[in-house]
């Protein structure tokens, strides 16, 4: 396995019939000063689009994130692509960075900075996202995703390394921590998988925070969760709606960056045009919508819940973000996971590489020294 040195460059057709689409969008009506209330405001989605058809420079994103050394390898049977960075310092610890959906790799180049006098950093695309291969057979889920993750890093020459990630980057952190802990320095995680649930015997009693947590969760999914149904259940049938509009799916990712961040309803001030519809920019031209929530779909068949002898041993380090819900308290997470740090901070949401930076790479880098200590 050799690592190929990578550049975007979009092929200009590509963004011909991009600008094409948007100007033949179709607008559907809606109830007026509704806000957020039925899903994406239009006015703030026809604000955001407006400036995608007249201002957005895709040349300058594609030429900023060309900046950072990318690469594609072969791992097994797909083409995983990451950005390599590696640090100038010599007791510099190898590190993993993984997104999770409706963001991509880009988030963590905004944190990666931070962090590369301290780590060798990789930042690694998931299979089906960006400008990673997709697997077109089932299965291909969170646990066989941590695999290609540790043969990645060996393959990098990294033989033990930290994992760090959120969202869906929690979720193969934590089965790496579980299926590979000789691979794993120790954890950090900035949320908590939503299918982690860990054994609990007949005889154990639940804490009121915890009680209170999943009748919280409960309530989430009911109100906020039908994104996560569709996308695990019948994943094809949205992927051609998304696959065949950019204003359907700014729509679908922006409902989201205004449902998950610590925006105050404010969501185009809160994040630069930029960072939103670079995101938005590269499901577009890499076609992967459809083949990133079946990551969804692959989660429901396989969830993460831990059996009587499944325990994540390893030193794990817990960030836990102000608007980040529905997030388990600690004692229900150390039932399954061995918490030696857990931080909680007033402010940061999901979007907590975007949103601040600087507080989670000093997160990463604190949790670090612990595990270090721990491994002596």
């Amino acid at each position: 396995m050799l690592a190929q040195p990578f550049e975007i460059h979009v092929p200009e057709p590509v963004l011909e019939d991009l600008s094409e689409r948007i100007a033949r969008t179709r607008w559907p009506d809606c109830i007026r000063n509704s806000g957020w209330e039925y899903g994406t405001e239009i006015n703030v989605l026809r604000k955001l689009v407006t400036y995608w058809q007249e201002k957005f420079d895709w040349r300058k994103e594609e030429s900023r994130i060309n900046s950072f050394p990318q690469f594609r390898m072969m791992v097994e049977d797909l083409r995983i692509h990451f950005v390599h960075l590696r640090s100038k310092n010599s007791a510099a610890v190898p590190l993993i960075l993984t997104h999770g959906w409706p963001g991509s790799f880009l988030e963590q180049l905004k944190v990666a900075p931070l962090l590369q006098d301290s780590f060798h950093i990789v930042i690694p695309s998931l299979p089906g996202y960006g400008f990673s291969d997709a697997s077109h057979v089932p299965g291909m889920n969170a646990r066989k995703i941590a695999a290609l993750w540790v043969k990645l890093m060996q393959a990098l020459g990294y033989e033990r390394f930290i994992s760090q990630g959120g969202d869906w980057g929690a979720t193969v952190s934590t089965w790496i921590g579980l299926d590979a802990p000789q691979s794993v320095i120790g954890i950090h995680l900035n949320y908590i998988p939503g299918s982690y649930k860990p054994c609990i015997n007949d005889k154990e009693q639940l804490t009121d925070r915890e009680k209170e947590f999943l009748r919280k969760k409960e309530d989430w999914i009911e109100n906020e969760g039908a994104y996560g149904q569709i996308q695990g259940t019948k994943p094809q049938t949205l992927a051609y709606a998304m696959h065949d509009s950019p204003v359907g799916l700014a729509s679908w990712i922006l409902e989201k960056s205004h449902a998950w961040s610590y925006c105050e309803r404010n969501v185009l001030e809160h994040f630069t045009y930029e960072e939103l519809l670079g995101n938005i920019m590269l499901y577009w031209v890499t076609e992967t919508f459809g083949s990133s929530i079946r990551l969804y779909y692959e989660a429901r068949k396989s969830p993460l819940h831990f059996l009587s002898e499944q325990r994540v041993n390893v030193p794990c380090a817990i960030a836990r973000f102000a608007k980040e819900e529905p997030m388990p308290p600690r004692e229900w997470v150390e039932r399954g996971y061995n918490v030696c740090r857990w931080t909680e901070y007033p402010t940061g949401s999901h979007f907590a590489a975007l949103e601040v930076p600087e507080v989670l790479a000093k997160d990463i880098v604190e949790s670090a020294e612990e595990f270090l200590k721990r491994n002596g």
